[in-house]
């Protein structure tokens, strides 16, 4: 598969017994308390959780270098036993381990698609992995890391299990914008993700083809002229041309530093999308700071944009 328009398998159901591994791809871990009550979550649920070698290591900003990291992760890809992967957090370091990276090939022996096919667990820098391994046709779940997981009420980690354990999701609701001349119906493939972590993939081998999908996007930190000046690189690039619809979630933990004029998050977001004229939903509860509802990375699903809702209406007939 060369592109991650193209519909991507579930993998197969979780349940009761089965191995997941624990990675740190990315940033190394800050919160032991966060860390062990998301696992916490994930052994009461009756799963086997290896913790992998590295998974608590630090080198600056990252959890090792990207020889230790990609480690862990093809350990993880590597063991047939292995059902799931969870990322302990977010961070940075994602995009440096897919330079020159190749995920391990579809084997001849029988069994082979269950080896390849593992659920992938994360959001924020680990967009840049769930993004990457989509092209490999293999769904994955934006959603939760381990130091987050505990923080989420109840019905959001209630979502995120019957995701991975039933291929079964509920629709979300936020604020369409058919008042700004972006309403309609939009049907594509769901590519959610970090917005500042995306940008950076455009133009790399792990942009995924962006034709026929509904992007959904968060991000935490950012100042609107931030915001505006990665969505503008999209409009320069004519990334949005082949874009069914947009949902966006929260874009959260900016204050203004120093005083002076600004754009407030929403005016950027209709400033550099409403032109667009396709169907647009904001305020979805997905993102940083507040509810992070699970979604699935690849897989159909519909943007109503007068209703404000995004679903999947396929989603529970699908999987391997």
């Amino acid at each position: 598969m060369e592109s991650a328009h193209t519909t991507c398998q579930l993998p197969p159901v979780l349940a009761t017994g089965d191995l997941l591994y624990v990675i740190s791809p990315s940033g190394g871990l800050q919160s032991t308390e966060l860390f062990e009550a998301g696992l916490a979550i994930w052994r009461q649920r009756g799963y086997k959780i290896h913790l992998s070698e590295g998974y608590d290591d630090s080198w600056g900003y990252l959890a090792g270098t990207d020889e230790q990291r990609r480690s862990q992760l093809l350990a993880a890809l590597d063991n047939p036993e292995c059902k799931g992967i969870l990322c302990s957090r977010g961070g940075y370091g994602g995009t440096r381990l897919l330079e020159d990276w190749q995920w391990p090939q579809k084997s001849s022996h029988q069994g082979s698609e269950n080896r390849k096919a593992k659920w992938l667990i994360g959001f924020s820098d680990i967009t840049s992995l769930l993004w990457s391994w989509s092209r490999q046709g293999v769904a994955g779940v934006h959603g939760p890391v381990l130091t987050t997981l505990a923080a989420e009420p109840t019905e959001s980690i209630e979502r995120l299990f019957a995701l991975v354990e039933q291929h079964r999701i509920q629709p979300l609701q936020g604020r369409g914008w058919a008042q700004w001349g972006c309403g309609g119906v939009a049907s594509g493939v769901l590519l959610p993700g970090n917005l500042c972590v995306a940008t950076h993939l455009l133009g790399t081998r792990a942009e995924p083809d962006l034709t026929d999908v509904i992007l959904a996007f968060e991000d935490v930190g950012e100042a609107p002229y931030r915001l505006d000046r990665m969505l503008t690189q999209w409009r320069s690039m004519g990334k949005f041309h082949g874009v069914k619809g947009i949902a966006l979630g929260r874009f959260s933990g900016w204050e203004p530093t120093k005083p002076g004029p600004t754009l407030s998050v929403e005016e950027v977001m209709r400033d550099r999308l409403a032109d667009l004229h396709i169907p647009i939903v904001s305020g979805l509860p997905f993102g940083h700071d507040g509810e992070n509802a699970a979604m699935p990375v690849g897989v159909p699903a519909q943007l109503d944009a007068d209703a404000g809702v995004l679903s999947w209406p396929t989603l529970a007939s699908r999987g391997l």
